[in-house]
């Protein structure tokens, strides 16, 4: 059997012809692009699920494994860790090799490891392998990225991109719930077990269904240097976000990671420029409006995480609500997402990027803002109406963005411009959680005391005060077994308003980001190199 591989012969200024969007005559269902969609999207809603969903699990996980607070952090620092850092390197892996086979072995990879989990009997175990799930995830988002990028014509990628957003968002923001299910329900281990079959799904459809593509000029060797420093830089900066909460930013060890992300970062670019196939050309970064859709990709993940983080604590803490109802209260976030990406496609499709990505930030500004006026009294449908607002201003966001360092990336690059549309997002959720938190942190320890003494509590020493603001800072009070019944509502009541006003500020921090980012959407513009996708390269 013969294989035909077909080459972009266009020049550079010239646009490749927009393929058709249902299946090509006589090949079934390789190939047919929006059964490629369907494909890459069981397999990237795996990995977004895994980012909020394990959270729910773990003090189900310290319990059965007899694990330390500090040993149950790991399982979620393990798989960030694994997954930010290698993004980007997975990325050219695929414009390498193939975005088809990279997707099939990230999916095998993930749902094995995933398994693995489940069959633990230990904490190291259990995080060794969440490693083993970050690799294996880096390997398979920038690949579904390249897929898309590849079968979809110009006037269609939108749409499926939104498509593709729209499981991202509702997998993130839908962990809690299934999390809560499932613990609550059956067991931590289900948490894991869920993503075999689909992972099993994933990679039988991915083997039918999806067409190997590769450019012309697709890169033939690696930039092994490049990998080395990229890597050691990521890690450093990634690994001081993590750790920050914990060493405080005013610790020398905060700042001397950072100093060495920014020592590497320097250093990788000095190479880039000097080797004759980089790992990532930074001419890329000449494009305005693909640095333009990085930094908004960024601001974005701050502002989810604003909205996010804290507010599951309100929820479950403050109101009191158990996991499964908390999320179901998040319903109106999900559910937004779900319905505001295609139609954001669309949009951008029509006006092109800037219009939608500006509106969005602008939405998700004032969705912050008025999550900053919860109180602990607010009912169910002033919640909600700023949740589903949120949901409504990032959805356009999570499309525009994506589509525009997609899109302005030159196709051979495409897994490479997945992997820092990914990267970009990752680091923006670690920045926003330990950047607010650090908010969050340091308004609980300005008004705790005060609020305590106004309160007529008893005084406390230093060590029992950091304690009590440690609890305060995720909503819960500080109370005491035992404690007679006047005390512990005093001692309530003020932890609860303490928290709201860190929560409060914080949300009004992360509002500012996301205005911020309204100027930068500004600078975005369509792909320069979208029409140069469907019909290249289809082996």
């Amino acid at each position: 059997m013969t294989s035909q591989t077909t080459i972009d012969a266009t020049g550079p200024g010239d646009k490749a012809p927009a393929a058709p969007s249902g299946p090509r005559p006589g090949a079934g269902l390789r190939g047919h692009p929006w059964l490629t969609l369907i494909t890459v999207a069981v397999g990237v809603m795996m990995v977004a699920l895994d980012g909020t969903i394990v959270a729910i699990a773990n003090p189900a996980i310290r319990d059965d494994l007899n694990a330390s607070f500090a040993d149950v952090q790991w399982v979620s620092n393990a798989y960030f860790l694994a997954l930010a850092v290698t993004l980007i390197t997975a990325g050219k892996l695929g414009d390498r090799f193939g975005h088809r086979q990279t997707f099939l072995i990230g999916v095998t990879g993930f749902a094995a490891a995933s398994g693995a989990i489940g069959l633990s009997g230990s904490i190291a175990a259990v995080v060794v392998f969440r490693v083993f799930q970050g690799l294996f995830g880096a390997l398979l988002m920038p690949a579904a990225l390249g897929v898309l990028r590849a079968t979809f014509p110009a006037e269609k990628l939108n749409m499926a991109i939104g498509v593709w957003g729209m499981v991202i968002g509702a997998s993130t923001a839908g962990g809690p719930i299934l999390g809560g299910v499932l613990v609550e329900h059956v067991n931590w281990q289900s948490v894991f077990f869920i993503n075999v079959p689909v992972g099993v799904l994933a990679l039988l459809l991915g083997m039918l269904i999806l067409l190997d593509h590769r450019a012309e000029n697709a890169p033939r060797s690696f930039d092994i240097p490049g990998i080395v420093l990229l890597s050691g830089a990521m890690f450093c900066l990634v690994w001081a976000l993590i750790k920050a909460p914990t060493w405080g930013w005013g610790d020398g060890k905060t700042w001397l990671f950072i100093a060495g992300s920014v020592v590497l970062f320097a250093v990788f670019a000095l190479w880039e420029t000097r080797v004759a196939e980089p790992l990532i050309p930074l001419g890329l970064f000449r494009s305005v409006a693909l640095s333009a859709g990085v930094v908004l990709m960024v601001l974005m993940a701050i502002a989810f995480m604003g909205g996010l983080f804290f507010v599951t604590f309100y929820l479950q803490n403050v109101h009191g609500m158990s996991p499964v109802k908390a999320g179901l209260h998040l319903l109106p976030l999900t559910g937004m997402m779900i319905v505001g990406s295609p139609l954001a496609g669309t949009a951008i499709t029509r006006l092109g990027p800037r219009i939608p990505l500006a509106f969005g930030m602008a939405v998700t500004a004032v969705a912050l803002y008025g999550m900053s006026t919860l109180e602990g009294d607010t009912g169910s449908g002033v919640m909600s109406l700023w949740f589903a607002l949120l949901g409504l201003g990032l959805a356009p966001v999570m499309v525009g963005a994506t589509e525009v360092i997609v899109g302005n990336a030159p196709m051979e690059l495409s897994g490479v411009a997945g992997g820092l549309q990914q990267a970009a997002m990752q680091i923006g959720s670690s920045l926003g959680t330990a950047v607010l938190g650090a908010v969050m942190a340091s308004k609980v320890d300005s008004d705790l005391p005060g609020n305590w003494a106004d309160a007529g509590l008893p005084k406390l020493t230093p060590d029992q005060l950091d304690k009590a603001s440690e609890a305060v800072q995720v909503g819960v009070a500080p109370v005491a077994k035992g404690m007679p019944e006047p005390v512990a509502a005093k001692i309530t009541a003020v932890a609860h308003d303490t928290f709201i006003s860190g929560m409060s500020l914080a949300s009004l921090v992360a509002a500012g980001v996301a205005a911020v980012a309204v100027l930068v959407a500004l600078l975005t513009k369509r792909g320069a190199n979208a029409e140069a996708g469907a019909g290249v390269g289809h082996i």
